[in-house]
């Protein structure tokens, strides 16, 4: 079974790489609005806050460490909770280029999708009429023919450079049953230590599907591959992110919420902020007699290396 846990641990992802400018005029694209809106869903409740960053000229998903550093420092100044830096960057980036600033900013956590899968974006096309940026339709239309890149190569590079080197530990984000059986393999090699953090992902086109046999099913295999040595977490992809939150809370799990996972507070109902799906989730939580992790509590549980040792 997952560690015992007497707290909920919320994650927030505020932009990530999957929606585009078009789809919300919510979602932070800006360095300035980055901060705002991870600053304001710390303060609603989440305790980690999962970062991307944006060219702020037209919203494009962009590696580039500098642009990182524009609003890493805000966040810190500004709340306590746990920043947590992608090493997945967005569709085309390449290793070296997701991995820059990580290296850069030697966080507490960063993102690590478990294996190389198809992506597909491109049925949200059907949704939308008018782009405001060309790049958008070709972001959509390009993960037709797109496989997302994590070999065992890459996975061994990442966890030596971010994990070993720099205490860096990982929110492992396994999209399917076959990225726990990888993690299994590269803990069993020992690129990894104990406790992990294992973020099941359902409802990706190219990943396993939102049912609630799956996320039972994940759970399962992963009690099965790593005992009470992970603390688990669940999201939910667009309208399946408060469904399957909600069962893998009753489960024992943690959770996330955010813009990058879904654009929306409700069927039909548009979220203006992430902090309005954090207080969503943190609601139902506290309403099923659930309590919510402080950032310094989730800490205790990742056993995170605490932020006076990161390099911004």
């Amino acid at each position: 079974m997952s560690r015992k846990q007497d707290k909920v641990i919320i994650t927030c992802a505020t932009t990530g790489s999957i929606h585009t400018p078009s789809m919300s005029p919510h979602l932070p694209l800006t360095p300035e609005d980055i901060a705002r809106q991870s600053i304001d869903a710390a303060n609603a409740g989440a305790s980690i806050i999962h970062l991307h960053a944006r060219d702020p000229h037209n919203g494009k998903p962009t590696p580039d460490p500098e642009m990182f550093m524009k609003f890493l420092p805000t966040i810190k100044e500004g709340c306590d909770a746990v920043i947590n830096i992608t090493t997945g960057g967005g569709h085309g980036m390449s290793v070296d280029e997701r991995l820059a600033a990580p290296l850069r900013a030697k966080p507490e956590m960063c993102s690590l999708n478990m294996g190389s899968m198809n992506f597909g974006l491109y049925p949200m096309m059907e949704r939308y009429k008018d782009f405001k940026y060309d790049w958008e339709v070709e972001h959509l239309e390009n993960s037709r023919d797109f496989i997302f890149r994590n070999t065992f190569k890459d996975l061994e590079r990442i966890m030596k450079d971010l994990g070993q080197e720099h205490g860096v530990k990982f929110e492992f984000e396994c999209y399917d049953i076959g990225h726990l059986y990888n993690l299994a393999h590269m803990v069993d090699r020992g690129f990894v230590k104990p406790p992990f953090f294992i973020q099941s992902i359902f409802g990706i086109l190219g990943g396993i599907g939102a049912d609630h046999e799956n996320v039972m099913h994940m759970k399962r295999i992963a009690d099965k591959l790593f005992g009470d040595d992970f603390c688990w977490s669940v999201l939910g992809g667009g309208r399946h992110q408060l469904a399957v939150c909600t069962q893998a809370a009753l489960l024992g799990g943690n959770v996330r919420v955010g813009l990058e996972d879904s654009l929306f507070a409700g069927k039909g109902k548009m979220a203006t902020s992430n902090a309005e799906q954090v207080t969503i989730i943190r609601s139902i939580l506290e309403n099923l007699s659930l309590e919510i992790a402080t950032p310094d509590e989730a800490r205790s549980m990742l056993d995170l290396k605490g932020p006076e040792t990161v390099a911004f």
